[in-house]
């Protein structure tokens, strides 16, 4: 397998064995681009490790990588962080083949052009999301799109894991999120307040139709709220966000 891979795929597992084989047939099918993919599981006993160990013969471009930072999504997604050794980019994409693989190629684009953070939007012209809970969907949407009407941060969706980032990026800034996919608008406000360029692709998003879904709402809310307010008053108060930038490792 090549050194200079241009892409890492994080793709963060729990119990996904029903739709891995899947998952990694369309991340070959849609993702032309030479990429690395990294399986992250929680537990050595998760049967997802198994269903991936099956198929490794056919995937060279697969790796299997154990979070040892904590369970959880946000954990697994910081773990391959971490294994993403390879200069270029970093996409999170989840195993329950929700996420718009076509549009990988156009985030790459927009890295290539000196992007540092390329979301896939839901919620600008283009794209759409298809199924999940009301109420979900809708608190989601209201987010992302007053927070950029509001702070002027350039992509309307600001929650969705569906993300690329320039490895660089990830280098610079302490992750301080605690809980879930907080991680997204995390990253997100901090690449706008520290500097970085951000953009948005409009991408299609299915609800899992196998499985279900990890998401904590109740839990994660007041974590979402946490950078919501931080990007406010970093726009009209000028207030530093999170710990600060840190020195690239």
């Amino acid at each position: 397998m090549s050194e200079d891979l241009p892409l890492t795929v994080v793709v963060p597992v729990f119990h996904e064995e029903d739709t891995i084989g899947r998952t990694l047939a369309e991340l070959r099918e849609k993702i032309e681009l030479p990429h690395q993919v990294l399986v992250v599981y929680d537990y050595p006993e998760d049967p997802t490790v198994p269903a991936v160990e099956a198929l490794l013969d056919h995937y060279d471009n697969v790796k299997l990588v154990l979070n040892d930072i904590g369970r959880g999504a946000l954990n697994a997604i910081r773990a391959g962080f971490r294994e993403a050794t390879h200069p270029g980019a970093v996409v999170v994409v989840m195993a329950d083949l929700s996420d718009d693989l076509a549009k990988v190629a156009g985030m790459y684009r927009l890295i290539q052009q000196g992007y540092d953070l390329v979301a896939g939007s839901r919620y600008c012209a283009g794209g759409r999301q298809e199924g999940g809970p009301l109420f979900k969907k809708t608190l989601s949407r209201v987010a992302g799109v007053s927070l950029h009407a509001l702070t002027g941060i350039p992509t309307r969706d600001v929650t969705n894991a569906f993300r690329m980032y320039r490895t660089s990026f990830l280098r610079s800034v302490e992750i301080e999120s605690t809980g879930g996919f907080e991680l997204s608008l995390e990253l997100t406000v901090k690449a706008w307040a520290y500097g970085f360029r951000v953009g948005e692709v409009p991408s299609h998003w299915r609800d899992r139709d196998a499985g279900e879904s990890k998401f904590q709402l109740r839990a994660w809310l007041p974590k979402y709220m946490r950078w919501y307010t931080e990007a406010l008053a970093h726009r009209y108060l000028g207030s530093q966000v999170g710990s600060g930038r840190q020195e690239e490792a």
